[in-house]
């Protein structure tokens, strides 16, 4: 191809930087293209996304990584979901599992069918159905072994628990193995011709960058995308007033866990994160509702173990980039938004962003179509994942603070508004392909937070009770047997891949 690109620059390391020059490295792999990262040694990585999902495991597939080595270089636990305390009312908590939650019955979404099975007396939990969760709650865990589709756990589904500092330093090795360059300096100067398009950076060592294309992994400053090109940012704040966190590391306490724990708390959430050699902790608010130093006093007050760090206040915007792609330049990570953590979703995005460029992978004539049809993608995924947090605190039960009674009378997307009026109404979830959050992801939140449809799907009237009770019976005992088959969680780290 004539106008092939022969150069990408990106500007920024961390976790996004380098996961950028690792896919990249991998799916670029026997072409010309080279990759270079320029990283600066007087900026320090912010350390987002240590809590995964599963599309973690896509992206150490898709990269030609070994599992194992990855594990073991970043002290990394395994994640079965998310446990939510104190969401719904304080005192109650539930959990949003990874893979399946049951199996369609002639057709008919589990779902329903479960919801049929409780209106004739069975006193089953939705989740009792989810190998996921009982593995979570009994903390067990093996990777998949090769076992027949049938296998009553295969739709299990699991992702990581990760130091990000960890992640970034092994990727950077990988890279360079691989024959990515790197710089290292400090951007001094974007400069940016009269079509809106990046021509070079002046480095402030005196040295000077060209290339094809640049991938602007700054963070939340976006030196690139935001300062250079002027793209401008859509403010999400009316929906999700939290806009500070204050985050500590500390000693584990225990074994870890595979899951990752949301505590709600006066004027936003919590979360704990284990990994092999420490637990991340943070503690999510709005400075409407809470002051930094209370806050931090919250959070320190909550954790368990000795810190082993000081506590940090980073501020931010919820939102994302008017254009996440512009002319020669792609936005990742922070650089091209913010969604808080609540669902894990940072590395994901950083993921999924990639994934869409690879599909749209420009030459030099920079076709604006497909720019657009990136674009559109990915607002798609960004906008999905904002209503999906929105979710947790549009339906929470709480009144006992102000952030709390707030969140009862907060404005909600009218495409969420219609999503939970068709579920209340008769428990339809509709799932399109290329959504990240399936069905069983949403009714994990609405059963959480006691949201129940008025009605199920008529049709399943024609199923005999008992023998529906008999079904679900037998399945909800056959995970736990099979689940009691597995070692502990810590047992099979230890075993298998422990820290180095």
């Amino acid at each position: 191809m004539q106008n092939a690109l022969t150069s990408i620059c990106i500007v920024g390391g961390g976790t996004a930087g380098w996961m950028a020059a690792t896919l990249l490295s991998s799916a670029l792999r026997g072409s010309k293209i080279q990759i270079t990262v320029v990283e600066s040694p007087d900026i320090a990585s912010i350390g987002v996304g240590e809590s995964t999902v599963p599309s973690i495991m896509d992206f150490i597939q898709a990269s030609g990584i070994d599992l194992k080595e990855f594990i073991q270089a970043t002290s990394a636990s395994f994640k079965l979901g998310i446990r939510f305390d104190d969401w719904s009312t304080v005192g109650q908590r539930f959990f949003h599992p990874f893979g399946r939650v049951g199996k369609d019955i002639n057709g008919f979404d589990f779902y329903q069918a479960w919801l049929k099975s409780v209106e004739n007396g069975d006193e089953s939990r939705w989740l009792d159905y989810s190998p996921s969760a009982i593995m979570a709650e009994q903390q067990r865990f093996m990777l998949r072994p090769r076992q027949p589709q049938n296998w009553v756990l295969a739709s299990y589904a699991h992702a990581l628990h990760l130091d990000a500092v960890q992640v970034a330093d092994y990727l950077r090795g990988l890279c360079l193995k691989r024959g990515v360059a790197r710089t290292e300096a400090t951007v001094n100067k974007v400069k940016v011709d009269e079509k809106s398009f990046i021509q070079g950076l002046e480095l402030e060592n005196g040295a000077s960058i060209h290339s094809d294309f640049f991938i602007d992994c700054t963070g939340f400053k976006g030196r690139l995308i935001q300062e250079a090109l002027q793209v401008g940012y859509q403010d999400w704040s009316d929906y999700l007033p939290c806009n500070r966190a204050v985050t500590v590391q500390t000693e584990n306490v225990g074994n870890p866990v595979p899951y990752t724990v949301a505590t709600a708390r006066e004027a936003g959430w919590t979360w704990t994160i284990p990994l092999q050699h420490r637990t991340g902790n943070g503690y999510l608010f709005s400075s409407g509702f809470c002051s930094d130093d209370k806050a931090m006093a919250t959070l320190v007050n909550s954790v368990r173990g000795k810190l082993l760090s000081e506590p940090k206040v980073i501020p931010f915007v919820t939102g994302k980039r008017n254009k996440i792609w512009h002319n020669n330049c792609l936005a990742l990570g922070l650089a091209g938004g913010f969604l808080e953590p609540l669902e894990s979703t940072a590395i994901h995005l950083v993921y999924k962003t990639l994934v869409h460029f690879i599909r749209h992978f420009p030459d030099r004539d920079f076709d604006p179509d497909n720019e657009h049809s990136f674009n559109q993608k990915i607002d798609t995924d960004y906008l999905e994942i904002r209503d999906f947090i929105i979710l947790h605190y549009c339906t929470s039960g709480r009144r006992d603070t102000e952030f709390w009674r707030w969140c009862q009378t907060m404005p909600v997307p009218d495409a969420l508004s219609e999503k939970l009026r068709l579920f209340r109404k008769r428990g339809q979830m509709e799932h399109s392909p290329g959504q990240f959050f399936t069905s069983d992801s949403w009714y994990a939140i609405l059963e959480g937070m006691n949201i129940r449809p008025q009605k199920y799907h008529p049709l399943l009237d024609a199923f005999h009770p008992q023998g529906l009770a008999s079904t679900l019976s037998e399945n909800r005992q056959s995970i736990r047997t099979e689940v009691q088959k597995m070692p502990k969680h810590y047992d099979y780290i230890q075993a298998h891949c422990p820290a180095r």
